[in-house]
């Protein structure tokens, strides 16, 4: 429903989008059926309309909205969020930014700036029912000009991002990253190209602060998205707790990664 109903938002703007070329989508998915009654279909056109037509820059809902309703975190309600950095290569400055939507991970692999947690939360409250590992979804994205190539080097410093807060990856785990730039230079026209394009990304030697940039930006989505989430009962009168912010600062205080005067 969400492919058809962006091809049609798409084509209403931009007719020959109908004709002399198509446009395909990119949908992905995280599964929350422990939360939300997925066999009822229950997102439609008038749903995906809505999302594109109130698109807009400034501050963005974080946590348990849109797609990030019914996402589990570690255990505890996970959602959508998003963190960037800026970087600035030879006088240039150049962003990073990344959204994700997490549903992955058990209590025992949390990582909080390095502290792992396990211990302290595995008996805060009885977590979810046991499943199979979930997924994430992570887009990166920046206006720097970088080539497909270097486009999937963001992505796999996205995976060490994930691993930087507990992530392991297991078999059942759908850990999803795509990565664009929208540097204008690299912009092809729909119409009237020549037969031959030339491009301008960055030489490989000065893309360690992009890498650096992507890695801080991917944890710290995950971290802004299970912070931002609330307590949640869903379908079947299933609960997922919030994470207990107190006692996240109690321990990052006891670890040192938070003044004690604070």
């Amino acid at each position: 429903m969400v492919h058809q109903a962006c091809v049609e938002w798409l084509t209403n703007r931009e007719p020959s989008l109908g004709t002399g070329d198509f446009v395909i989508p990119v949908v992905a998915e995280t599964f929350d059926g422990w939360l939300n009654d997925i066999g009822g279909q229950h997102v439609k056109r008038e749903h995906v309309f809505s999302a594109l037509d109130s698109a807009a820059s400034g501050l963005v809902a974080e946590g348990s909205v849109g797609g990030g309703t019914g996402m589990i975190l570690y255990g505890f309600k996970g959602g959508i969020d998003t963190s960037s950095r800026v970087v600035a290569i030879e006088n240039t400055q150049y962003t990073v930014g990344v959204i994700v939507q997490g549903n992955y991970g058990g209590r025992r692999d949390m990582l909080f700036d390095g502290v792992p947690l396990s211990q302290e939360l595995i008996d805060f409250e009885p977590p979810p029912e046991p499943k199979k590992d979930g997924s994430i979804i992570v887009t990166i994205a920046t206006d720097a000009p970088l080539s497909e190539r270097q486009l999937g080097r963001l992505c796999r410093r996205g995976m060490l991002g994930l691993g930087r807060i507990g992530a392991n990856a297991r078999h059942t785990s759908g850990d999803l990253l795509i990565a664009f730039s929208n540097a204008p230079e690299n912009r092809v026209r729909r119409t009237e190209r020549p037969a031959r394009q030339t491009y301008v990304y960055l030489d490989d030697e000065m893309i360690n602060d992009l890498f650096l940039a992507t890695i801080e930006a991917t944890a710290e989505s995950v971290l802004n998205a299970l912070v931002a989430a609330e307590s949640m009962v869903g379908r079947d009168d299933h609960v997922v707790p919030a994470l207990p912010m107190d006692l996240i600062v109690t321990l990052m205080k006891a670890n040192g990664r938070i003044a004690t005067n604070v």
